[in-house]
């Protein structure tokens, strides 16, 4: 792996991290950065004989409250004896003394991600069909977790979730807009008119979709792990299973760089996977224009923000250069869904 690939890891003072965390590491350290993902960097880290994953934020262009992966590893942990599928954590690193930034360090799962068309290409249509279901399914077992049960209750807020996250993704717009976008300010008033009220409370996952799930290599229905909860917290589930739907917007071939495997024509449509997630759930999904808004308006952010960083220099990986080309597709498809109101 080339040092531009692996840039922002001290591989020596991971191992000794490691090590004096009571963690055996046996020989040199390697690592591989696993591309696709557009935040946090993530590495496959391995010894002689074990693997782990490595989660880091990225070398440059962050924004305030964004990469929190000591929230990432919290939430996990929590997870670990519940049903919902979570990789087991091993350390949490926050002296930045140690590379430079905080990060994390769990155990590897073997299991398959499908990122793009292709890899679901792989999948016959009764497989397609399974895998979906498997995935509600995961979506539907993590809101029914009684977070205070598991020491969350302060993981965040039980109410006013909806006015948070605009003044949340408002303020990220502001810190990585390349320029003045009528557009966003038309979606984020349109947005802060209908705000409303708060009937559920559960963990919520803020980034829900296929490429964030490893599944079994031999039954795709089998969700082994949900990755990547930097965005998690407490908050509506109609916000999560929304953007979940919203993620299924051809736009989001542009973010990954990629023909994505959750833009896929074979793939439920995001009525039909709402009404899939109703029916497992049993949670009526109130409010479904407003919530569909707010997530084409994040996934405009994230789409900035990834734009952000690529004219700072600091991605890692390719296919970081179309993502700015989203983010009028998002806003635009925001603003359609809040005109049926």
């Amino acid at each position: 792996m080339s040092t531009s690939m692996t840039r922002g890891l001290d591989l020596p003072a991971i191992a000794a991290f490691l090590t004096g965390q009571g963690v055996p590491v046996e020989g040199e350290l390697t690592a591989r950065l696993i591309e696709g993902g557009r935040s946090n960097l993530t590495f496959v880290v391995a010894d002689a004989r074990r693997r782990w994953v490595v989660r880091r934020p990225p070398t440059g262009g962050t924004t305030p409250s964004a990469h929190d992966v000591a929230r990432e590893f919290r939430v996990a942990r929590a997870l670990e004896p519940t049903d919902v599928p979570v990789a087991r954590t091993v350390a949490l690193c926050e002296d930045v003394s140690v590379i430079g930034v905080e990060f994390t360090v769990v155990e590897f799962v073997d299991g398959t991600v499908i990122r793009t068309q292709p890899e679901l290409g792989r999948l016959d249509d009764a497989a397609v069909t399974a895998c979906v279901a498997g995935l509600v399914s995961a979506l539907a077992a993590l809101h029914r977790v009684d977070y205070r049960s598991i020491g969350l209750e302060t993981f965040g807020r039980d109410h006013g979730y909806a006015a948070r996250q605009l003044r949340r993704w408002s303020g990220q717009w502001d810190l990585v807009a390349s320029g003045p976008s009528p557009m966003a300010a038309r979606l984020l008033e349109r947005l802060a008119d209908a705000v409303p009220e708060q009937r559920h409370s559960t963990i919520v996952h803020g980034d829900f979709r296929i490429d964030n799930t490893l599944l079994a290599t031999d039954d795709p229905a089998v969700v082994r792990a949900i990755v990547d909860w930097e965005l998690s917290t407490i908050g509506d589930p109609v916000a999560d299973v929304a953007l979940m739907c919203a993620y299924r917007h051809p736009a989001f071939n542009l973010v990954l760089g990629t023909s994505a495997a959750w833009t896929s024509a074979r793939l439920p449509s995001a009525d039909v996977l709402a009404g899939l997630y109703e029916a497992v759930a049993q949670i009526r999904l109130d409010n479904w224009e407003f919530y569909m808004g707010l997530a084409y308006y994040k996934l405009a952010v994230i789409a900035e923000g990834i734009h952000h960083r690529y004219r700072a220099g600091a991605t890692v990986g390719d296919g970081f250069d179309t993502a700015g080309d989203s983010v009028t597709g998002f806003l635009q498809e925001g603003l359609a869904q809040l005109e049926t109101r």
